[in-house]
């Protein structure tokens, strides 16, 4: 009866996306996985004329701030992508299963923040491989988890404008 309730809750909540960030989580892994196997360090391998594959260990957090501080920023970035993983499971619980949007959004940042997180507590250092370039300038290499975390990040402004009570306030 008691996991019936809390599936039920689970149905009727944000709670419902959570098979998402388990696939972002999954799809994070096995690439960084495919890539850690198949490349050396630093190794690249051109796709286009504007992407390659690339072998990098971000020690930092996002564009590999705090890389070289020393070790501490593992820890630091841990534990904060813990707290707001807490925290998104809490934004899912409390949405409306109607509220499609925000949950989808905060699954998305969830899976990748502990995507990430794995990475950290398992190798002290993020795998990234993922280098878009336009003539000799190239944005900081990332990856699935990254890119999910983004979408999601996209997906919650967006919503802050479509939602009712963002109509309603105009």
């Amino acid at each position: 009866m008691h996991s019936q309730l809390t599936a039920s809750k689970a149905n009727s909540s944000g709670l419902r996306w959570l098979w998402l960030s388990v696939l972002v989580f999954a799809l994070d892994q096995l690439t960084k996985l495919a890539i850690a196997k198949t490349f050396d360090l630093y190794e690249s391998v051109a796709i286009t004329p504007f992407f390659n594959l690339v072998s990098v260990r971000n020690y930092g957090a996002a564009f590999s701030f705090l890389s070289d501080a020393g070790g501490w920023q593992r820890w630091f970035f841990t534990a904060i992508a813990v707290v707001v993983s807490a925290l998104l499971l809490w934004w899912m619980k409390k949405t409306p299963a109607e509220q499609k949007l925000p949950a989808i959004a905060y699954a998305l940042v969830l899976g990748g923040a502990i995507g990430n997180v794995f990475d950290r507590i398992v190798f002290g250092y993020v795998i990234d491989f993922l280098d878009f370039y336009v003539g000799s300038y190239h944005w900081p290499s990332f990856n699935i988890a990254d890119s999910a975390i983004c979408i999601g990040a996209v997906l919650l402004v967006l919503d802050s404008f479509l939602s009712p009570k963002a109509k309603d306030a105009k």
